[in-house]
């Protein structure tokens, strides 16, 4: 039984047959199909990664895995001998792979999940301050697994952001646990409640309150000190907002940290260029950073 069924890119009908069997250079045989009912020829790799592709997959590999290491555009055309537009088709063909892989990850469901959340900074184009920048890339990064749910680029506004919580809405439906941890900033809180909340009939008089929905949790840290202020002081990590009352009790304060999102970000400043610190690279473009990303 074939997993995936070959329907025709033209009409999407599932009446194709095998036409014939053509030999590559690199890549073995290929089946060529014909449909039945428009009655177009394609090949098996119409439409895919695939499609058009001459060079060998090892060296295409090798290509990418020279870019998610560090080497720059040009540096790595004339390691390897092949075009700059070359590696530029590459790596937008690896690209558009990621929102196909992101919603086959979100088709699982899952028990409790802990997000940590984090940003890192770097230069577009040229030297800006940095709230003008728009070389701000946001992480969400599964605690256990290290999966990268969100590595999105752009300037440091609520637009960012709400593509972020978007994320963590949508796997607030697969989870029956969702914790997101931060480093501080608050519009995580804040944008998560707008999205995720719902109303706690109780029985009593008056409005029903507003609260997170049942198993979301939300800390983050409070930053700056309070030693010379009198008064109550606050606690190091709070929740920016009201939780179900049927929510499990939260995570330990030894377990809220996003240490791993910053390491994270430390292995991307050895290896992605753009984000070196000592040195004065840019990127050229807010698209071709988040290619970038999106390939690593």
């Amino acid at each position: 039984m074939e997993l995936l069924d070959m329907t025709c890119p033209h009409c999407c009908s599932p009446r194709v047959h095998v036409l014939y069997t053509y030999p590559t250079k690199n890549h073995g045989p290929r089946r060529m199909y014909e449909c039945q009912e428009c009655f177009a020829y394609f090949s098996e790799t119409k439409n895919t990664l695939l499609e058009n592709l001459k060079t060998p997959l090892s060296v295409i590999q090798q290509v990418l895995k020279a870019r998610t290491d560090g080497l720059g555009l040009n540096a790595t055309a004339r390691t390897f001998g092949i075009s700059k537009n070359t590696v530029l088709d590459w790596e937008r063909r690896c690209a558009d792979l990621q929102p196909v892989l992101f919603l086959y990850s979100l088709v699982h469901h899952f028990l409790q999940i802990v997000i940590e959340g984090d940003e890192a900074y770097t230069k577009v184009e040229k030297n800006r301050p940095a709230d003008q920048s728009e070389g701000w890339t946001l992480l969400l990064m599964d605690r256990a697994s290290r999966f990268i749910w969100t590595l999105e680029c752009g300037k440091k506004d609520r637009k960012l952001f709400e593509q972020a919580i978007q994320t963590l809405e949508q796997l607030a439906r697969n989870s029956a646990d969702l914790t997101l941890l931060t480093d501080g900033e608050r519009r995580y809180g804040n944008l998560l409640f707008e999205l995720c909340w719902e109303l706690i009939h109780n029985g009593k008089p008056g409005r029903p309150k507003k609260t997170l929905k049942k198993g979301v949790k939300v800390r983050i840290k409070n930053k700056g000190s309070q030693a010379h202020k009198k008064g109550r002081k606050r606690p190091k990590y709070q929740a920016p907002w009201n939780e179900h009352p049927d929510t499990e009790p939260g995570v330990e304060e030894k377990q809220i940290h996003a240490n791993h999102a910053e390491a994270f970000f430390s292995a991307l400043r050895r290896k992605s260029s753009p984000f070196r610190r000592k040195t004065n690279t840019y990127a050229k473009s807010t698209r071709g950073l988040q290619r970038l990303l999106d390939v690593y």
